[in-house]
């Protein structure tokens, strides 16, 4: 999979940019606010169609700018072009593969793979349980169309069921039950397959990056929620605390990845260092997933991650990241030094916004 040509115009501090990228990537270097992440969210953006760092379209949009527009050249392995336009009034955006305005979201979505690195993916491992379901559903919805269309219904009867119970009418809420079973039981399902697949490898990459001690991953839930006939009791036995509440109490929405090291919590028991490995072992099964899902393999953006690490470590990571010749890399870092040996990478730079070496297209 290649990003071939990258268009930006009015996208966070980026000057407009219109080039070609090379088939084996680069490495970005520039100080500390200068463009390099914004850089990579570029890259990103066509993947699904917002921003890896969770921020409104809005925001990603430039100072002053009427909007923004980001297009991508993808060979994956088919050839496209993803474009993304957003406009503040009305905040509306447009969507375009190959010239053409796909009826649903889902048909655009993971046209292009990529898996990002960003400083604060240890959150991964020692954060909060939403930022590891939506670890869970970035990469189950970019390896199956049918998880994201799921996950959309599951959202929409979740959202409307919500607002009933908040205005205080529910049997309306009630309604919402049979959809949201439907949608449930699948996202359940195939959240459970994907962890009995991912346990063994899981403790595999985390004894490659030398960690000791037995590794668990498993699904913290209720996984008979995957057969959709259980869902008519758990949501009836739920009635009195989602009235009190005024949210829906069960389902996936509240569901979470046990990630566990010599059988302790890796959250609450392991050291920064461990957190760290986790949230890379969890990283290169995102990559695994897409790899082996789509039969290609996606690129790799790493925004600082060699940053604090002594050469030793820098070289293996490097090494056990940037992997296959094949695997197009998008790597930033403040300073040449940081970049490690033998790298086979084309170095641009950018400052105040603008990339230098950028090659225009013809």
């Amino acid at each position: 999979m290649r990003l071939r040509r990258l268009v930006v115009r009015g996208f966070r501090n980026l000057a407009d940019l219109d080039c070609a990228v090379p088939s084996r990537g680069i490495a970005l270097l520039g100080a500390n606010a200068q463009g390099k992440t914004n850089f990579l969210e570029a890259v990103y953006y066509p993947v699904l169609f917002r921003s890896f760092r969770g921020a409104p379209d809005y925001e990603v949009a430039g100072i002053g700018s009427p909007g923004f527009h980001v297009e991508a050249s993808v060979e994956a392995p088919e050839a496209a072009t993803l474009a993304a336009g957003y406009l503040p009034s009305g905040r509306r955006k447009r969507i375009l593969v190959d010239g053409d305005e796909p009826a649903r979201l889902s048909e655009a979505v993971g046209r292009w793979l990529a898996v990002v690195f960003l400083p604060g993916d240890v959150d991964l491992a020692s954060g909060p349980a939403a930022l590891r379901r939506q670890y869970l559903d970035r990469l189950l919805s970019l390896a199956d169309r049918g998880y994201l269309r799921a996950l959309a219904r599951y959202r929409a009867a979740l959202a409307q069921r919500n607002s009933a119970l908040r205005q205080g009418r529910p049997e309306l809420a009630w309604a919402f039950d049979v959809p949201l079973a439907s949608a449930g039981a699948e996202i359940v399902a195939a959240r459970e397959r994907w962890v009995r697949q991912a346990r063994d490898r899981f403790g595999a990459e985390l004894d490659c990056i030398g960690e000791r001690g037995h590794a668990g991953l498993g699904y913290r839930g209720a996984p008979e929620l995957a057969d959709p006939g259980a869902w008519g009791q758990a949501l009836t036995d739920a009635r009195p605390a989602d009235r009190a509440r005024s949210t829906s109490t069960v389902g996936p929405h509240r569901d979470d990845l046990s990630l566990e090291i010599a059988g302790l919590p890796i959250r609450e028991y392991g050291s920064t260092g461990q957190q760290r490995s986790a949230a890379i072992a969890l990283k290169l099964l995102e990559m695994a997933t897409l790899r082996g899902a789509r039969d290609t393999e996606p690129a790799l953006l790493l925004d600082d991650v060699f940053a604090e690490l002594d050469d030793d470590r820098r070289q293996r990571l490097a090494t056990r990241l940037i992997g296959p010749e094949e695997r197009q890399v998008f790597l930033t870092a403040p300073r040449r030094e940081e970049l490690p040996r033998g790298l086979e990478l084309e170095v641009w730079s950018v400052t105040d916004g603008r990339v230098a070496a950028a090659r225009p297209v013809a």
